[in-house]
């Protein structure tokens, strides 16, 4: 039997300090998988900003909200066209994640899988707390602050679009409220309430953008390349 090997890291050393190995790493061609554990924040050393926190959320060295966009970590990646990735968030469908998961585990190559994990640092309000971090992750889906997508090259090599979003149509409506229902967010109307409002609407201008972004690469016809 084949024995499944993952390297697992947090957003902090993926995203920020320990890119640049992660990059070293996929662009190697050689046939390992990377699970990146994305709670937006450095959890392990005290909740600090990092490239992986979006806009607006308040962090250790962000105390006024994060003012610049979120690194889209995986889009980066897919641009090798050799490496497999995926974004998932197994409260809001665990049927994708587990499926990510086995095409990156047989896919004959770099693969790398970003997670979304609510942390402790996100302050939920939610009754429960970090016991309802999977219906957090369902929430973040539903309202468009996070995507469902996986990119697999096996597909181009056979006249298909490897990218393939797994999102539905979110409820933008609901996206503030989901802001609201975290203390990184809620905060910051306490710490600056008079640019609260716009940081929150450029975060979800920010979202909106990495979603047609998505939507227009899962129409990309290479049936014709």
């Amino acid at each position: 039997m084949k024995r499944s090997q993952w390297i697992i890291g947090g957003d902090g050393a993926s995203y920020d300090i320990g890119y640049g190995g992660l990059d070293h790493a996929l662009a190697s061609g050689e046939d390992i998988n990377i699970f990146v554990i994305d709670t937006e924040v450095y959890s392990n050393t005290g909740g600090q900003s990092s490239k992986a926190t979006p806009i607006g959320a308040i962090a250790q060295f962000a105390a006024g909200g994060k003012r610049i966009t979120k690194k889209d970590l995986g889009l980066m990646q897919s641009t090798y066209g050799y490496v497999y990735v995926a974004q998932v968030a197994m409260g809001a469908d665990n049927a994708q994640c587990l499926k990510a998961l086995r095409e990156a585990e047989a896919y004959p190559g770099p693969s790398l899988v970003i997670a979304y994990a609510p942390c402790i640092n996100h302050g939920l309000k939610a009754k429960g707390g970090m016991g309802k971090s999977q219906a957090e992750e369902a929430k973040a889906v539903e309202c468009g602050y996070w995507h469902l997508w996986r990119f697999d090259p096996r597909l181009a090599e056979e006249g298909k679009n490897p990218f393939q979003l797994d999102s539905k149509a979110p409820n933008w409506d609901n996206f503030q409220a989901f802001l609201d229902g975290e203390v990184r967010y809620l905060s910051l109307k306490k710490v600056c309430p008079t640019e609260a409002q716009e940081l929150f609407d450029a975060a979800k201008k920010a979202a909106q953008h990495r979603y047609a972004t998505y939507v227009r690469m899962s129409k990309i016809d290479y049936s014709a390349e």
